[in-house]
């Protein structure tokens, strides 16, 4: 039942807000509305901070 548990914290709020920003500004760069590099600056600042509290959360709990 791990599996269910790990698949369950997958579908927290965080993680539906860390994929929608990095969709929307993937959609803006392919729609030209902004440069590649801010995509990756803004993604990657997204995902090292999502990845960042999850590890701490999982060092304290």
């Amino acid at each position: 039942m791990e599996i269910w548990s790990n698949l369950a914290a997958l579908v927290k709020v965080k993680t539906l807000v860390t994929l929608l920003v990095m969709l929307v500004f993937v959609v803006l760069a392919l729609k030209g509305s902004i440069s590649a590099d801010n995509v990756m600056i803004i993604v990657s600042s997204v995902i090292s901070f999502y990845f960042g509290t999850v590890s701490e959360k999982r060092t304290a709990g």
